[in-house]
């Protein structure tokens, strides 16, 4: 499973937005969650005109007082709010209440009433998919996109699973690309070397060192004499196949994970448990008998499902946390997910990983104890984004805490109408801090018996690399200020029609 949202050629008013030009984009936000907010502080830095709607005035109060956005109180399934909030002229909904009904009904009246031209809807519920004709515009509640950030953060765990030496692994080019993050190790292969030495350390795979985070700051220039140094946070651009090699190359090997420890048994949980329960030994802890009963009428046999509390020593001495190979605090309370996890570590668990929503709290926890603290709402937030981004942008992922950005584009046009077509990669003009990663080009294959078939090839980017029309180019951003400069190299000029 991936987070991948599917590449496509964009929808005609996105194509028109990257012939005639950017304009700040007026976007409705309903509910002020942590979903919500999380949309809004993203949005609102990159100077698009942000109202948000919800119906609990004090957590608008806080949101406005930090963030440069209107507010509006009431209920965003009534007509007459969503015109109080501008809907008439909104360029996009995205309908992040707690509710799925919520959520659906909005986007409805949203196109119904206001004929919205875009609308985006979050949902818990896995009956409701992209593509599925209860939620299409033509047919059901009118939702152009649907995110599911619970389905996308259990992805997310399944991936550091499945890669223990990662912090995350996120996917690029419908899966065959990987952006990777490691901490370095001292004594793997490529800690103190410098970048130049790479492909004389590691043949057997192609990779490129994107971005290295050294105590916690960016290094803004990487050329061939930039090292890694133990302790850096290196993001790399792999083939899929290869991120096993890599990982290796940066980290010391981990054994493969086995035993697992999930504490919290609510949506999340009971996702992940369904989906690794089969390859793996685990335990289920949940604080509430009636959800245990029913976590155990969900699961197979094999999964153990104890009533407890997570944060109790004694319990996670009694079931030999020592010996987990991975445990997960999944629950919805930050201050139980962080005690428990570092209750884990000390007594041994080889991996730890915590989910933090409240972000003065995971800025708490970096660099302690917890190997990975994992904010769901940051998590999702590519998803979303990725329908916003404009110059044909067609996947996105939101990067530590949502400072940095990586990005998938299309190029189309030529080079009169282009900023990247046929141009070599150091004929680009990128901002400072940005960089080219990697290419997915489309070949036509020799035909078969069956006929023709299609194959993606990756490119490494380098200085000489010549970027070509239908190319799609993955591109880290370590600032996020400078996206919308970034933006328009994937936009085609009014000329090329």
């Amino acid at each position: 499973m991936g987070v991948y949202l599917h590449a496509r050629v964009p929808n005609a008013t996105r194509s028109l937005s990257a012939i005639f030009g950017f304009k700040t984009m007026n976007i409705l936000i309903l509910g002020a969650g942590r979903v919500g907010e999380s949309v809004a502080e993203s949005l609102v830095s990159e100077k698009n005109n942000i109202t948000i709607v919800d119906t609990d005035p004090s957590r608008l109060q806080d949101l406005q007082a930090r963030l440069d956005l209107k507010v509006i109180v009431g209920n965003g399934i009534q007509p007459t709010v969503l015109a109080q909030a501008g809907a008439a002229d909104a360029d996009m909904l995205i309908a992040c209440a707690a509710s799925d009904e919520t959520n659906l009904v909005a986007c409805k009246i949203a196109h119904e009433r206001f004929n919205l031209p875009t609308t985006i809807a979050r949902v818990r519920s896995p009956e409701f998919v992209e593509n599925d004709p209860l939620t299409s515009r033509e047919h059901g509640f009118a939702v152009d996109h649907v995110v599911c950030p619970e389905q996308i953060v259990t992805a997310y765990i399944e991936k550091l699973i499945a890669y223990p030496e990662a912090l995350q692994v996120l996917a690029f080019a419908e899966g065959l690309l990987n952006l990777i993050a490691v901490r370095a190790v001292e004594g793997s292969p490529l800690v103190k070397h410098r970048l130049g030495e790479i492909p004389g350390l590691v043949p057997a795979c192609e990779l490129r060192v994107v971005a290295i985070f050294r105590n916690e700051k960016a290094l803004m220039t990487l050329d061939g004499n930039s090292t890694i140094e133990h302790g850096d946070e290196v993001f790399v651009l792999a083939a899929a196949k290869d991120i096993h090699d890599v990982l290796v190359a940066m980290h010391n090997p981990s054994d493969p994970v086995r035993r697992l420890v999930i504490a919290g048994g609510g949506n999340v949980g009971l996702r992940l448990a369904r989906s690794i329960a089969e390859d793996h030994r685990l335990k289920i802890i949940e604080p509430r008998k009636i959800r245990c009963d029913y976590l155990a009428s969900q699961l197979p046999t094999r999964v153990l499902v104890l009533h407890g509390d997570a944060s109790d020593a004694r319990l996670l001495e009694d079931e030999r946390i020592g010996d987990t190979d991975m445990f997960l605090a999944l629950t919805n309370d930050d201050e139980t997910n962080i005690m428990s996890a570092l209750l884990a570590k000390q007594m041994g668990a080889a991996k730890v990983l915590a989910i933090v929503n409240r972000k003065a709290y995971a800025d708490l926890v970096q660099g302690t104890q917890i190997d990975v603290a994992l904010s769901p709402a940051h998590a999702a937030i590519g998803s979303f984004l990725t329908y916003v981004r404009r110059g044909n942008v067609v996947a996105v992922h939101s990067l530590r805490r949502g400072t940095a950005e990586a990005l998938e584009g299309i190029v189309l046009g030529d080079r009169k109408s282009s900023p990247m077509a046929l141009r070599r990669v150091d004929q680009i003009k990128l901002p400072k801090g940005a960089l080219i990663g990697a290419i997915v080009r489309e070949l036509s294959a020799e035909s078969d018996e069956q006929g023709s078939s299609n194959t993606k090839q990756i490119l490494m980017a380098h200085h000489d690399t010549v970027i070509k029309p239908g190319d799609h180019v993955v591109i880290f951003v370590s600032n996020k200020k400078d996206i919308h400069q970034v933006e328009k190299l994937f936009q085609v000029e009014a000329g090329y029609l």
